[in-house]
């Protein structure tokens, strides 16, 4: 890499978790030397709320100029970071099944604003796959419905209270896990449509969430051999073709966490960020362990300086970012 400038914000392509209650001194280190663009929540980071808000507080400390995403699982049901009321809502499924799409909104507006007030940024949610296979136990509950359109209904809604309440939006997971047997979670999903299928089945709650104005995109690690032979998660066909061009979606794409073991075939940690951010993701998503986070990104950094990634993308990349955090510096969610 010849941009030495560039070279000092490469952080900002990543997410990491921590360990524990509390994040380690260590795990802050590494935040404020190399300037991380996001850390993610999970269940045991968040016991009440006075420790999510110190926690925050403390990452929120390690950044010299743009404040890192603060983001969470928070869909509902059994995936929920934060437990009890208001932050905890009933699953995506409960409120699709009974069509009560109000009934939703006044449940996670509360949830939303319980989180923006202890200072998250970013919700990984909604969902916005369709469940077409009973045999789908990664989306058993997760999904607003079997039917697109219901689906879309629930997403715009999603979104339009997030931004209300000052929160970014994700949709995932691209292009649609609803239709896989297998959990990306132990293994390589596996779904079996094709792009004219996806067109009119799958890409309509994405479509929906979109208008709306969600922010960002997950994708995950899954096999659709009607349209790439590779997992999307290394798939710059599937990321280029329909999530760029068809969708037309120019923020910032993240993967899935890169940790499950759906991406176990990307290789070590470093190559399994080269591959995706190759592929076209924007955010590199990993969880709590610091040892393999630090090489995630110290791989990464090498990769770079042999040039197997471009400076045009990493500058395409950290300015799609850019322009989300500007969102939140400036309050326009609002």
């Amino acid at each position: 890499m010849s941009d030495s400038k560039l070279s000092t914000k490469l952080g900002q392509l990543f997410m990491f978790g921590f360990k524990g209650k509390n994040p380690s001194d260590e795990f802050l280190d590494f935040l404020k030397e190399e300037q991380i663009g996001g850390v993610i929540l999970f269940e045991e980071n968040c016991p009440n709320y006075d420790t999510i808000k110190q926690n925050i507080s403390r990452i929120k400390s390690c950044y010299r100029t743009k404040a890192p995403f603060i983001a969470v699982d928070q869909e509902g049901g059994r995936v929920s970071r934060i437990r009890g009321i208001p932050a905890e809502i009933h699953a995506a499924s409960y409120y699709g099944s009974k069509n009560i799409v109000e009934r939703f909104a006044e449940d996670y507006t509360h949830s939303a604003l319980y989180m923006e007030s202890v200072g998250i940024s970013l919700n990984l949610a909604p969902v916005a796959d369709i469940f077409l296979n009973s045999e789908n136990n990664c989306l058993f509950d997760r999904c607003f419905s079997d039917d697109p359109q219901v689906v879309a209904k629930f997403v715009e809604k999603a979104v339009e209270v997030s931004r209300h309440s000052g929160l970014l939006s994700c949709l995932k997971h691209f292009p649609g896990l609803g239709a896989a047997e297998n959990d990306p979670h132990d293994e390589i999903a596996v779904a079996d449509y094709d792009e004219k299928l996806w067109n009119e089945r799958e890409k309509i709650p994405f479509m929906a969430g979109l208008q709306k104005g969600a922010e960002l995109i997950m994708t995950t690690h899954m096999r659709i051999p009607k349209l790439d032979d590779k997992i999307v998660t290394e798939s710059e066909k599937i990321i280029n073709k329909l999530l760029r061009t068809k969708l037309a979606f120019e923020g910032p794409v993240i993967t899935d966490s890169l940790v499950m073991k759906g991406a176990d075939n990307l290789g070590e940690p470093g190559e399994k960020a080269v591959k995706a951010f190759n592929a076209g993701h924007d955010i590199l998503l990993f969880g709590q362990d610091l040892e393999e986070n630090i090489e995630a990104f110290d791989k990464f950094e090498e990769a770079c300086r042999r040039e197997e990634v471009t400076e045009e993308h990493i500058e395409t990349a950290l300015q799609r970012i850019s322009g989300i955090k500007l969102k939140l510096d400036s309050n326009v969610l609002q």
